[in-house]
Formats: structure tokens, sequence, C-alpha cells
């Protein structure tokens, strides 16, 4: 199950405790055509709400975050090369793997559902 943060990442937790990441759709649609990535080194400790990269577009540049605290166990090497590919699946397309520190800050995080409906009252 995905989970959303106020911030437009999504994180999908997996069954040995770990957890996918990425950014929203609508984070994707905001910057517009996806340029270029840069993801933080594998062994990163991030906490919940740190810069933990930058992606650029050919409009701006901006900081995603982390929305849950943890360390970073790998980053998709296949996104940094292809970094468009986020334009058609920001969704699907995983950008870091994360060990997570705080399990309990899921909680905080919103249902795709909830995330929709607060995009709709809030664009």
């Amino acid at each position: 199950m995905k989970k959303y943060s106020e911030t437009h990442e999504w994180v999908e937790l997996q069954p040995d405790g770990t957890a996918l990441m990425g950014i929203s759709d609508h984070a994707q649609t905001l910057l517009g055509d996806i340029a270029f990535l840069e993801l933080p080194a594998v062994g990163s400790v991030f906490h919940k709400n740190g810069a933990i990269g930058v992606v650029e577009s050919v409009k701006s540049a901006s900081d995603f975050y982390a929305p849950l605290s943890g360390t970073v166990l790998a980053v998709n090497d296949a996104a940094i090369q292809d970094p468009a590919s986020l334009n058609h699946q920001a969704e699907t397309t995983w950008l870091l793997k994360l060990q997570v520190h705080q399990p309990g800050e899921w909680d905080a995080l919103v249902s795709a559902a909830e995330y929709q409906s607060r995009l709709k009252n809030n664009p």
C-alpha cells in the first residue's frame, strides 16, 4: 500500500520492513519535463522531512524530502540514467529504498484517496 506526504512524495512499505519512495504524479506535473535527478549516496541517513535529493526539470529545480526517517539502502540507477522516465511513470518509478528508522512515522502519511482529496481542495 502506498501512502503520500504533504510534499508530494510517495512511500510503499515492503514486506521486509524497508520502504520504496518516489515522487507523485502531481509533483511531476508541477515540475514539467524532468531532465535530471540528484539522489543521495547509499548509506546516507535522513530524518523525516529533511531534503533528500533534487529533481530538475526544464522549468525549475526542486528538492524532494524524506517522508520517513531512514538510511538509504539503494538508489534507482535506471532513473538517474533516464530521469525523463518519471514524466510518464512517476507513480511506478521508485527513486530510493530506505531502511525505516521510525515505523510510527508511517501513520502520519496519507492514503492515496486522502492525497487526491487534498489535491482537489488545494490545487
